[in-house]
């Protein structure tokens, strides 16, 4: 079974954006989340991971914030794109290659993934080096 364009897109702008599915699903609990962490894997966490599986581990590495209200581009297609690069701290020691990324719940630790997927082309980590993900990173419903 697949879903829809219309689905996909709704699911999408529900999870990134906070956005209403008109008579589906909305953003009204008590406390919806304002932010969305985006972590770093150096290998693909899978259906199973959470946040915390392969992420990366160079000296000063911090899972970033994106605000669901602006931090998306609208779905289209199935696909979503950060609105704006997406600048992880600079390394000060350490390595490590990115190849994947994941978004979820905020907070440390093994916490919900909602999203994960393929980094292209990948980040070599390490001191000195910004980690930076651009416009062009989607996420990709299929």
């Amino acid at each position: 079974m697949s879903a829809s364009d219309i689905a996909e897109n709704a699911i999408l702008n529900l999870t990134l954006r906070g956005t209403a599915w008109a008579n589906v699903a909305d953003n009204a609990a008590s406390a919806p989340l304002t932010n969305l962490h985006v972590a770093l894997a150096t290998a693909d966490p899978g259906d199973a991971g959470t946040m915390s599986t392969s992420e990366v581990t160079y000296t000063d590495y911090v899972r970033q914030n994106v605000l669901r209200s602006t931090g998306w581009s609208a779905a289209s297609g199935g696909v979503s794109a950060l609105a704006a690069n997406l600048d992880f701290p600079v390394g000060s020691g350490g390595s490590g290659t990115v190849t994947f990324m994941n978004v979820g719940r905020t907070g440390g630790g093994a916490v919900d993934s909602f999203f994960s997927g393929a980094v292209t082309p990948s980040i070599v980590t390490g001191t000195g080096i910004i980690p930076r993900l651009t416009t062009a990173t989607t996420i990709t419903m299929t």
